[in-house]
């Protein structure tokens, strides 16, 4: 037997001997219970994952929803990945309180983010948790209502331009300065467009979230050796130098301005800022309380005001974006809008009580964000041995929530792709599971600001709907989604706005 006959009968022995091994484990026992897609020996089903780019990794998981009707598994090294499209798996999910760890794909956000409240978890994701709750209680949202009709007020006048030009407007392009600005005036306590370098942040966060979604796509960049070598490291750092120092600009003047104003901690008490009128409140001033109480560091004040800046901005963002494409595409919602705006028209500025009163609204943005999740996918790790339902999983998985599909569960949402905001009448929402409509998560790392983006998605509803007609451009079968940190069309989507007084 010669040289090379020997090597290639090595060869062959070890695959031999690896597919043995990779069938001895736990997750390639475990995935026998669900459907998937086919998997090759040794290799499982690492190349339905590579190579694809953002408009293939968005449609692959939905082809395999319709294929298989249930929530599915791939298998990669041996290492189950579970996909949970029904709530009997997501809720065994995001109930738990002990599988809170996000998946490995959020460690590309730490040269970001650090390690904030978003991707931290044990310990530290629990006093980080317990800070910033107190950030978000409704009785501050009052506080943040004024930042919120000012910005609407710009809107407004920015609409009229296109108008008055007689041009569709771009909503991703509207959406997302409305709610940077909004995000960073109620985050950091500045009118992001009275600073010198708004213009710079907002470009360079877009470039930013380019450069996280290249990386979460293509898994041969996960190594950081390899990206640092291709030099995207650089480019990456490059990038957040000026984000970073626009960031730290903002905390040191805020700092120095809490520090002037607040000469006695225990006047930081939750009863002050709840209820002093004279102050306007940012989430920044709970994190400064916090890190003059030693509950937090200079590093961890940074983590939590970029989590917030960028997560509060972004997801908003498209759910501004597809609730008037909706309404475009929906004349008789939008007319109901109309009436009951019109009928709950205070004498002064809307209070938080006005906008709660505004129920046909409620479940118009409800249904809108069932059929359009600006979060369309949540990954975790699973820490501990666990059952989804009746189905065991063992530590070390993965569980994707592809909550795209999830909204679209025929047996929760009947004829899944109808608009009908009559589904969340509370007797139709009693029915449901609670866990088969999860756009702000759920359980205990559910999204800490949904009251807060629920406000503000009421308030520039009013506001844009008071004034103006929305009139459909893009069509529904003309939306190319892309995978993304957010729900994200490939294309501009397009609406025309119609002044009413006319």
């Amino acid at each position: 037997m010669d040289f090379l006959t020997l090597f290639f009968t090595a060869i062959i022995l070890s695959l031999l001997c690896y597919e043995v091994h990779l069938r001895m484990l736990p997750g390639y026992k475990a995935a026998k219970q669900f459907p998937g897609p086919k998997r090759l020996p040794i290799f499982g089903n690492i190349f339905d994952l590579l190579f694809n780019d953002q408009l293939s990794t968005f449609t692959l998981p939905r082809q395999w929803a319709a294929k298989f009707g249930e929530s599915f598994v791939l298998l990669i090294r041996g290492g189950m990945i579970v996909n949970a499209i029904r709530a009997s798996e997501t809720e065994a999910l995001l109930s738990s309180a002990k599988l809170i760890d996000k998946s490995v794909i959020y460690l590309y956000l730490h040269p970001f983010l650090g390690v904030g409240l978003l991707n931290s978890t044990g310990s530290k994701w629990f006093q980080r948790r317990k800070i910033l709750t107190a950030a978000f209680h409704f009785n501050i949202l009052p506080k943040f209502l004024e930042t919120f009709h000012e910005e609407c007020e710009k809107l407004v006048e920015r609409l009229d331009e296109d108008v008055d030009c007689g041009q569709a407007t771009v909503l991703q392009d509207v959406a997302a300065r409305f709610t940077l600005n909004t995000i960073c005036e109620a985050a950091m306590g500045v009118k992001l467009d009275s600073h010198t370098m708004a213009d710079e942040y907002r470009a360079k966060i877009k470039v930013l979230v380019e450069y996280l979604v290249q990386r979460v796509m293509n898994p041969w960049l996960y190594e950081n050796f390899v990206y640092k070598m291709l030099g995207l490291e650089a480019r990456m750092n490059k990038v957040l130098k000026p984000i970073h120092a626009f960031t730290n600009s903002i905390i040191k003047q805020r700092r120095k301005l809490f520090h002037a104003t607040v000469k006695n901690l225990e006047d930081f008490s939750e009863e002050n800022i709840y209820f002093n009128t004279n102050q306007r409140y940012a989430l920044l001033d709970t994190l400064l309380a916090s890190e003059a109480r030693n509950q937090i560091d200079e590093d961890g004040v940074r983590e939590e005001v970029n989590t917030f800046m960028f997560r509060g901005h972004d997801t908003t963002a498209s759910a501004v974006t597809f609730i008037f494409f909706v309404v475009a595409e929906h004349p008789d919602v939008q007319q109901k809008l109309y009436d009951e705006i019109e009928a709950s028209r205070p004498h002064s500025q809307y209070t938080v009580k006005d906008y709660n009163e505004l129920r046909y609204m409620d479940r118009v943005i409800k249904e809108c964000l069932r059929l359009y999740p600006p979060v369309p996918f949540i990954g975790r790790t699973v820490s501990e041995d666990s059952w989804f339902a009746d189905r065991f999983v063992p530590k070390g998985s993965m569980a994707n929530v592809h909550i795209w599909d999830l909204h679209r569960d025929p047996e929760q949402f009947p004829d899944p792709e109808r608009f009908d905001p009559n589904r969340f009448l509370p007797e139709s929402v009693e029915k449901r599971n609670p866990y088969a409509y999860v756009p702000f998560s759920a359980g205990p790392r559910n999204c800490i600001g949904q009251r807060f983006a629920m406000l503000e998605l009421k308030s520039i509803l009013t506001a844009v709907l008071r004034e103006f007609r929305v009139l459909p451009v893009t069509k529904r079968d003309e939306i190319v989604f892309v995978a993304d940190m957010v729900l994200r069309a490939r294309d501009p989507i397009k609406v025309k706005f119609e002044r009413r007084n006319i």
